[in-house]
């Protein structure tokens, strides 16, 4: 969908729209018309690079202008859209992550089915936020994580990160990176941000329930319970990545685990994917290029497998006028299939492309690399906790901490878990 569209069959004459501002353009438009589009979505690391893209769009189209709202970090973002809703401040555009969110916002989601992003959609991209032919939301991109290592002090260790691919071979490279930590410069092995609920709430704990619902994200949207088949597997993780941390853990936060000790070289393995390279870019840019690698967490019978998926999708607010919501929707185009927005999506947000149409080759770093031959070999683990009910994967995420502060066993975590899940779902 072309972004010339946007004169033609938008500004054919003057608009009068309720449910969007109005304010005058730099570029010399006035203020009846001009449309605002505030965009409110949830990932930090990009809003400096996105807001510098808007302002290329608003260039070629000076009757649109856009305003960005991130919120994440150590802000909830989900509780601030909500809150957005409630107020009656509606976005335009705003993010939501899967299934489990486009159910909630449902009634304010527009149809995007007839957009060029969702015609170039890889393949199955869509499938979690498509209910009877209406596409709820465009990928943002792809991601993977797992456990994010120091090349150069494996190297120093004379650990080969190859030949890691059970939990035994993880344990015993723990183990040897622990006894010469003082000769290797680092403090601990592992930064361990246990503070955030989602680190082993969501990510490691979508790791080993993946497989009890066949990799499928719609499978554990649509479960009525959860039963832990590799409970003990996620506790021995858990237990690893405390013991050999940097303490205490729960006070460990997001931003210190990936700013502080890892891009310091203080902390050997971080549990992260590849949203984490610009943050450790601006901290050290040769580390960033030449010393990140990323091993998958190990799950018996899914060894050498990472967990890669979409974790975003854009959603267009149905509230708005008409001429609003396809300028909403012509701007997400624009990001995916024009030349600009394809650049920095690519070199500027390092984003993994999750549409056809982009020269993968030049996707900019290389943890984003690797993850992106993990995809293209299908050596993956399905992204199902963006189907867990509500906020049941920071529920978990909070009997876990529970646990490390001694409070509970690890059978009550699974129970109460369980019993959570299961209350969701009535």
């Amino acid at each position: 969908m072309s972004k010339k569209r946007i004169l033609s069959s938008l500004f054919a004459g003057s608009l009068l729209l309720a449910g969007c501002s109005f304010s005058s353009g730099s570029s010399g438009s006035s203020d009846e018309d001009q449309i605002t589009i505030e965009v409110f979505q949830g990932k930090v690391e990009f809003n400096d690079q996105f807001e510098e893209l808007a302002e290329v769009y608003e260039e070629e189209n000076p009757e649109v202008d856009i305003k960005i709202t991130s919120v994440g970090g150590g802000s909830d973002y989900a509780a601030s859209l909500k809150s957005k809703f409630s107020s009656g401040d509606e976005p335009e555009i705003f993010s939501i992550a899967g299934p489990t969110e486009a159910e909630q916002y449902e009634d304010y989601l527009a149809d995007m089915s007839d957009t060029e992003a969702a015609d170039l959609a890889i393949e199955g991209s869509l499938d979690g936020v498509t209910v009877d032919g209406k596409v709820q939301g465009l990928p943002f991109n792809q991601e993977g994580y797992g456990l994010i290592y120091n090349k150069e002090v494996f190297s120093k260790a004379g650990i080969d990160a190859e030949e890691i691919t059970t939990y035994e071979d993880l344990e015993s490279a723990v183990e040897e990176l622990d006894a010469q930590k003082n000769d290797l410069g680092i403090e601990e092995v592992f930064a361990f941000p246990a503070k955030e609920q989602w680190v082993p709430g969501n990510h490691l704990s979508n790791a080993f329930l993946a497989p009890e619902f066949d990799q499928n994200v719609l499978d554990a949207f649509n479960a009525d319970t959860v039963s832990f088949e590799k409970g003990e597997e996620l506790k021995r993780m858990v237990d690893l990545q405390n013991e050999y941390s940097i303490q205490p853990t729960l006070s460990l936060d997001y931003s210190q685990q990936v700013e502080e000790y890892f891009s310091l070289g203080e902390a050997a393995i971080i549990q992260q994917g590849n949203w984490i390279y610009p943050s450790v870019e601006q901290m050290d840019p040769e580390f960033a290029e030449n010393n990140m690698g990323i091993l998958p967490i190990p799950v018996e019978g899914h060894e050498g497998k990472l967990p890669v998926g979409i974790p975003n999708y854009w959603g267009v607010n149905s509230n708005s006028e008409d001429e609003v919501v396809q300028a909403s929707k012509d701007f997400i185009d624009w990001i995916y299939t024009s030349e600009e927005g394809k650049d920095a999506v690519i070199n500027d947000f390092n984003f993994i492309p999750a549409y056809e149409g982009f020269d993968t080759a030049e996707i900019s770093d290389p943890v984003s690399k690797e993850i992106y031959e993990y995809s293209q070999n299908e050596d993956t683990i399905g992204w199902v906790f963006l189907g867990y009910p509500g906020s049941w994967g920071d529920d978990l995420g909070a009997n876990i901490q529970q646990y490390l502060s001694d409070d509970m066993t690890w059978e009550e975590v699974e129970e109460d878990s369980i019993a959570d899940w299961e209350k969701a779902r009535q």
